[in-house]
């Protein structure tokens, strides 16, 4: 690795909001600190083996991500055998990752925390042998992400507006059959959330017991959702969701479904599923964090 070379991972359309200002900004920064920024820029077309060959040519000791969950995601998936760094600069329609670990900052204060040598190691996902960093679920959200990718209307508003169609057309609770090394459990629910951390991108706390380093996952099973809480949910007005809840902490569990509902992990619709296998990987990521 290259101690003065650093690269910078774009999503030029996440969050709906223009990139040229960051950049700059980035770049001016690493050119106080006497470092070489290479950026790339995502365009949805063989980003995983262009973000590899890009690390390759340039072998960074960091890289920053300009994205939501779904850019880290890709680019920890391009990346996972590498010792790196990453450093998120959260300007996507959904930072989960980033609300979890405080970095939902100023402009410069994540630019700052993003290039500083402070970091944590975190657990990660696998479902289907998909790489899940974040929260992912089953049903009623990845309905709405679905939904929302659809509509030409980003960031919170977006998904507000999706809140009632979604729940309009939602079909009834599904059985689901979760087996794991302790327990077996078989119910009906509306939504399940395989979980990492604690916190969806609005702030809710979905998981209150989620530590995204014990090498544990948590499995969220709502089993009622009403159209109140929903809007609660997606709106980030409320902290813990505490009715018709059931949470399952293993390392890792199979979950099979009556028929095939809405998937999606860090933000990223993944279709419909009906069988999945989940566990923890043994594998660690570091994350720039801010001192505490």
């Amino acid at each position: 690795m290259l101690k003065n070379n650093v690269i910078l991972v774009v999503n030029p359309v996440s969050g709906g909001i223009d990139k040229a200002a960051l950049i700059e900004q980035v770049s001016h920064y690493a050119r106080f600190l006497k470092l070489t920024l290479y950026c790339y820029e995502t365009s949805g077309i063989n980003d995983l083996q262009a973000i590899r060959e890009f690390y390759t040519l340039h072998r960074p000791e960091r890289v920053l991500i300009a994205g939501g969950d779904g850019t880290i995601k890709l680019v920890a998936e391009a990346l996972e055998d590498k010792e790196v760094v990453f450093g998120i600069l959260p300007v996507g329609s959904a930072n989960g990752l980033a609300t979890d670990l405080g970095l939902m900052l100023s402009e410069e204060e994540y630019i700052a925390i993003a290039f500083q040598n402070h970091h944590v190691s975190i657990d990660y996902i696998t479902i289907n042998d998909l790489m899940c960093l974040h929260l992912s679920d089953l049903g009623l959200n990845a309905e709405l992400i679905k939904n929302y990718d659809k509509s030409a209307i980003r960031g919170k508003l977006g998904y507000a507006l999706q809140v009632f169609n979604t729940l309009w057309h939602a079909e009834k609770s599904f059985l689901v059959r979760i087996k794991t090394n302790q327990e077996l459990i078989e119910t009906r629910a509306r939504m399940i959330v395989i979980a990492n951390s604690q916190k969806y991108g609005t702030g809710v706390t979905i998981n209150p017991i989620g530590i995204m380093s014990d090498g544990k996952l948590e499995l969220v099973i709502l089993k009622r959702i009403t159209f109140y809480i929903f809007c609660k949910i997606v709106m980030g007005k409320i902290q813990t969701i505490t009715q018709d809840v059931v949470i399952v902490s293993t390392d890792k569990a199979q979950i099979s479904i009556d028929r095939s509902v809405s998937f999606q992990i860090d933000g990223e619709f993944c279709g419909k599923e009906d069988n999945l296998d989940v566990r923890i990987s043994s594998k660690k990521l570091k994350i720039a964090v801010a001192r505490v």
